[in-house]
């Protein structure tokens, strides 16, 4: 078992509690209303759910979406308010753009890996957001807090990683390296692929389903210099999707779904009443 002193019920109450203030944040997973991709003809546009302005696609290679609005819509971008047509840059650019739609509604620009561009619309005042309760999760167990080896691929591995909404399409991802443990006399060998500049290990368990989300959870991990990785399960969070139908997120590739029950980390999404948000 490690005993690093980060890994405590202290600092673990922590991490909830900086859990909580993100996604309850007004761009955080509960406020996310709409992601709406902007596929419709250059020429006219599209509209968007919700929202004012009018929508249109950029030429290939270029980032982000251009936006149609009169003054009269209240709309502003990067501060400066809109009246007539402006670039709103995607988050793929070194200066993605931010754009205001009211006093609690905001919204940005995503590009997927084919080059398309989606409208995201957050709701500090979403019904996410009023309905919230609070993130279900076990209590600290320092045996899920797990030494594990990090042995480097030689130029990495590719793998295909399915998406909640691709309809089993996949995404090609890279894993630098395998992780493994062994954990109660089990040989464990998990794949965490490069996302955001880290690394990101998606995983299921035989508490998916049951009593934690069904989709699986998320861990962030950092490698050591010594070539160990500690693996503390009592972080393993809730993906975006738990908390808005408007995620598409990844799902556990084959070889990290656990047989066995991983009794830590948060379970669920609860609305105020103590059911399931959604």
């Amino acid at each position: 078992m490690v005993t690093d002193v980060q890994h405590t019920p202290t600092q673990l109450a922590a991490f909830r509690e900086a859990r909580r203030r993100y996604v309850t944040s007004p761009q955080g997973n509960l406020s996310l209303v709409n992601t709406e991709w902007i596929t419709g003809d250059p020429a006219t546009g599209q509209t968007s759910y919700g929202v004012a302005g009018t929508w249109f696609p950029l030429p290939a290679g270029e980032s982000g979406l251009r936006l149609e609005a009169a003054a009269a819509d209240g709309l502003s971008v990067d501060g400066v308010p809109v009246d007539g047509s402006v670039v709103v840059r995607g988050k793929d650019s070194d200066r993605p753009s931010e754009v205001r739609f009211g006093d609690t509604v905001t919204g940005y620009v995503v590009a997927s890996e084919e080059g398309t561009y989606a409208l995201r619309v957050w709701d500090a005042c979403s019904d996410a957001n009023r309905d919230f309760g609070r993130i279900d999760a076990f209590d600290f167990d320092p045996s899920w807090v797990v030494e594990a080896q990090f042995t480097p691929i030689q130029g990495g591995r590719a793998i295909g990683i399915e998406h909640l909404k691709d309809g089993g399409k996949t995404r090609e991802r890279v894993v630098p390296a395998e992780i493994t443990f062994t954990k109660d006399g089990a040989d464990v060998s998990l794949a965490a692929f490069q996302d955001d500049g880290g690394l990101l290990l998606v995983f299921s368990d035989a508490t998916s389903g049951d009593s934690t989300y069904g989709v699986g959870r998320f861990m962030r991990v950092v490698p050591d210099a010594d070539g160990t990785i500690t693996l503390d399960f009592n972080r393993a969070y809730l993906p975006p999707c738990a908390f808005s139908y408007h995620f598409n997120c990844p799902m556990p590739p084959a070889q990290n779904r656990l047989s066995f029950p991983v009794e830590a980390g948060e379970k669920n999404v609860l609305n105020a009443q103590g059911a399931l948000l959604h």
